[in-house]
Parts: structure tokens; sequence; C-alpha cells
């Protein structure tokens, strides 16, 4: 720790309980009163040193005064944005120390307890240890992105996340809307196998619904040997109201705007072998071209098709999209779970619905539940179930 006071101050160079402890003080202060020869002594946890803990905020503390001016960068001088006590005597970062960074703390104070004693400044440094693995994450939807009514905030962890750290992780996490929405986080397992916490409203959002999500998340341990290097922050649109919904036995998809059909469409989905998954799913990406392969969905080397305008629901291979080779689109449901279309109309499905948009299967004689990480499906459960999810319960 190196440290360097300022102002006739005079550096105390031990370490009280962990933290660095700055003092100014001359001769004949009264120490902690209110007389104008009064300085305040300040002390920084965690205190000085290479390998200081990982888990903590930064705390500063004015004894015998009150702190007027605190700066907290890190060595890439990022500012450390903290709250100040209703006295003036404490300051706590919002954040804990994250891995591998050197801080840099400046301080301002006045002495007595009315802080009109002398006025004294410091500075003062410290590094935190490594951490074994740095725990990164990918946030769907996109910054500045424009998606759906049904769209939820998901969260993929590139490592593990213990059970047992999944409420503070929780807590670090904000979903501010406007105008206001109910809603609820819930730990996920995705279909990739990877730890995932999602964010859904109770109902679908309103349109014209600006979302903002922040994740304070540096200096917090998410287990496994993993922490967390830094904050997250983004946000995006809700869109217009579009929906679909399939019913099966009459090979039909209706296109829903604002709550009022617009438009329909014929297709074919899945047959009695393989019917097409129930319940509402999410619109999870869109791809305009791409190869349908079998042996994604478990049928070997069956076949292999070019098809356009695809519209992806599941993760397992649940889609909308074009098969000109079927002959019997809008007569029959002879697909291997999809819902083929002209490839006209797949086009029309694909420029209506959004990422983030919901497509509800009515109907089938499926009865395989779609479990809430293979895709965007949260709206397979109710709002009782979703909850439940959550580690705050």
């Amino acid at each position: 720790m190196h440290v360097a006071t300022g102002r006739r101050s005079v550096l105390l160079a031990s370490a009280l309980m962990g933290s660095l402890a700055l003092s100014a003080c001359s001769s004949g202060s009264g120490g902690s009163g209110s007389d104008a020869s009064a300085e305040a002594r300040v002390s920084v946890t965690p205190g000085g040193g290479q390998d200081v803990a990982l888990g903590a905020p930064i705390s500063v503390k004015a004894d015998g005064g009150r702190l007027t001016v605190v700066e907290v960068k890190d060595d890439k001088g990022q500012k450390v944005e903290g709250r100040m006590a209703g006295d003036g005597a404490t300051w706590t970062s919002e954040s804990k120390v994250g891995p591998k960074t050197t801080y840099t703390v400046r301080t301002t104070a006045k002495g007595g307890k009315d802080g009109k004693g002398k006025e004294s400044s410091a500075t003062a440094t410290f590094t935190t240890r490594s951490a074994p693995s740095v725990n990164k994450l990918t946030n769907t939807p996109g910054n500045g992105e424009t998606v759906g009514t049904g769209m939820p905030v998901s969260i993929l962890f590139d490592h593990p996340v213990d059970k047992s750290k999944r409420a503070e992780i929780e807590k670090s996490l904000t979903v501010t809307t406007q105008p206001k929405v109910e809603g609820a986080w819930g730990w996920v397992k995705d279909w990739s196998g990877q730890d995932r916490v999602d964010w859904r409203p109770k109902t679908y959002w309103p349109s014209g619904t600006k979302v903002a999500v922040k994740g304070n998340l540096t200096g917090v341990d998410s287990g496994e040997g993993g922490w967390f290097a830094r904050n997250y922050d983004f946000g995006f649109t809700i869109g217009a109201d579009h929906k679909a919904v399939i019913d099966v036995p009459s090979h039909l998809l209706t296109m829903y705007e604002d709550g009022k059909p617009v438009g329909t469409i014929k297709g074919s989905a899945g047959s009695p072998v393989d019917p097409t998954r129930g319940g509402i799913h999410t619109v999870r990406s869109k791809n305009a071209a791409e190869t349908m392969d079998s042996a994604t969905i478990g049928h070997g080397n069956e076949w292999m098709l070019d098809s356009k305008w695809v519209t992806h629901l599941t993760a397992s291979g649940t889609f909308l999209h074009s098969a000109p080779w079927n002959n019997s689109v809008g007569v029959e449901n002879n697909s291997h779970g999809c819902f083929g279309m002209t490839t006209s109309d797949a086009k029309r499905a694909y420029d209506f619905l959004s990422i983030g948009s919901t497509v509800e299967v009515k109907n089938t004689t499926s009865t395989k539940v779609t479990d809430v990480g293979n895709g965007l499906e949260v709206w397979q459960e109710n709002w009782e179930q979703w909850q439940k999810r959550s580690a705050l319960k």
C-alpha cells in the first residue's frame, strides 16, 4: 500500500484491523472536537498490500470528522461508485472488490464533529488477489435491441454457479422498467447444460416498455472457484404486440396483432409419431436460410433438406419453416415436429414474428413437457410455478 498525505498531514503507517489508517493530526488538536484545529483520522478497508482478499466492498471511515470527498478508481481508470452515509463519517462502495485489480482511494476530510475543523487529503492503494477462474455472462436480448412481448431477460453463465451462491447473485441483479412491470428471476438449466437465470414478467410485456438491466456483480463469488470481475449494464425495448397461435388439427397458424387476428397461414404440423410440442413458445432466433439435418433431432441420416425463412422456437428443434418438399402442406400433419409452410407463407410468418414473440401450439397430441431451458421457454410455466425458481423464495 502506498499512501501520500497532503496539507500538513502526517502518515500513520500502521494498519488497524485490516484497514489502512490515514491520519492528519497537528499538535494542540482537540482530536474529535469542533474547534478549528481538529483533524479527522481516515481509514480505508481493505487495507494495503498486494494480496487483498476478495468478497468485500471498499469502506472509508473518518474518525473525529467528516468525509467531504471520496474518489475510488481501478487500474483501468474506471470509477467505483459508492454511497456516503448521512453523517458524512463513512463511505461504502456499491460493488465488492474485483479479482487482480489495483484500486486507488483518494479522500478529503474535515475534522470536528461539525466538519468545521482542519481539512486533510490522502491517497491509498491496494491490489486484490487473482481468482481461480473468472465467471462471465452472456445476456439475451442484446443491448439496444427491440424484441417481442414474450421475451425474458436471459443471463447465461460460462462457468457453473453453486446453488449456495444463487441468492447473492440474484440480489445483485436488478430490472427496471418504464412503465413499471411485475416480474421475477428464475434459475434455469440451459439446453447447453450451462447455468442460466431468467427474469420474466408476470404477464406479457406491454408494447413500448423500456427495460434496463444491471448486474452489480464485481467481486461476487459464483462458487467452484469462480468470481465475477465486472458489472453489467444493458437495456432493450419491447416492440409490437405480435403473436401466433397454431391449431394443430386444423393445420392453421393465426397471426395476432394487439390481440386481434390479422391473418392466417395453412401448414403442416408434426405427425402422430412426432407431434409438435404444445404450450407457449418464445421465438429465440431466426435464420433466412439453413439446412434441416435429421441427425440434430435424433433421426440419424434420414434427411438433409434446405429450407428458407426459419423461425426457431425450442432449442431441441421445433421450428416454423418453409417445406417445399412437402406436397401435403396445409392438408396433412406429417412433419417431424416442426410447422412447415410454403416458402411465401414461411416468409410471412418470419417477417411478422420478431425474436421474443410468442407462438402457442394448441390441441396437439404431444405429451412432452418442454423444459424452460429448452430455448426461451419461460411461458411453459404459470406464474406460481415460475416464482418457485427464485433463489430468494
